[in-house]
């Protein structure tokens, strides 16, 4: 567990006016290396993992494979990881796609919410707390954005849960601050971009944004949800 810093309050309030680059330098410099990045390789993901290797690169990044990503993720993930020159940490559920599904059925075809609890649990969740646990992580950075979801609304840039931080550098960012810092540094959008996806995870619970969505979130989790657990 790592030292408590002083009052989040006072820190959150020092972090606001800063770019997220001098962000992502404080928490190297406060946890050295204890601190970690996670990736979906989702619609966005370049942005974050261009930012934060910029500032250490060889700061390890994990990525939950799910084994039900689309085949663009993987292709895109390959791309950004030879690019970028990644320090990839792949961690995947303890029970493989076909012994679950022979287990507890294809639970994202379900209208229950507990059943894609439940998948998010199994293939999401509990192989990310593996990774911070194994990788010692006393902080870690993420990009989610309060844009996104009506639980991010909430968020602060540096909250403390589950005995590490959670830092979060481009919550304050809008759909425009992402396209305007991948045009400035050439970086791309996931491939499902171009198909109408402004959300992308798993093959069987993405779709395309339609005229009568009434948020990006909706395109995700058959509309039922807007988390995946992993930020709750």
């Amino acid at each position: 567990m790592p030292a408590l810093l002083p009052n989040l309050t006072e820190i959150n309030a020092q972090l606001a006016d800063q770019e997220a680059t001098q962000i992502i330098q404080w928490a190297a410099t406060e946890f050295g290396s204890g601190l970690v990045l996670s990736t979906s390789f989702g619609i966005q993901s370049a942005v974050m993992l261009h930012l934060a290797t910029q500032v250490q690169p060889d700061i390890p990044v994990i990525w939950i494979d799910t084994g039900y990503l689309p085949a663009e993720t993987y292709r895109f993930a390959a791309e950004l990881t030879e690019r970028l020159q990644l320090n990839l940490k792949v961690y995947q559920s303890e029970i493989s796609p076909a012994r679950m599904e022979a287990l507890y059925g294809r639970l994202w075809e379900s209208e229950s919410v507990e059943d894609f609890n439940r998948y998010d649990q199994l293939r999401k969740v509990e192989p990310m707390n593996r990774a911070l646990r194994e990788l010692a992580a006393t902080a870690w950075l993420s990009g989610v954005r309060r844009q996104q979801t009506a639980h991010r609304q909430s968020m602060q840039i540096v909250d403390f849960k589950d005995d590490r931080y959670a830092i979060r550098p481009i919550l304050g960012w809008h759909s425009r601050d992402i396209y305007q810092y991948l045009t400035a540094h050439n970086l791309p959008y996931h491939p499902l971009f171009d198909q109408g996806y402004v959300t992308v995870g798993d093959w069987h619970s993405s779709r395309p944004l339609q005229a009568d969505d009434s948020d990006e979130r909706s395109t995700r989790f058959r509309g039922l949800k807007q988390e995946c657990g992993l930020h709750l």
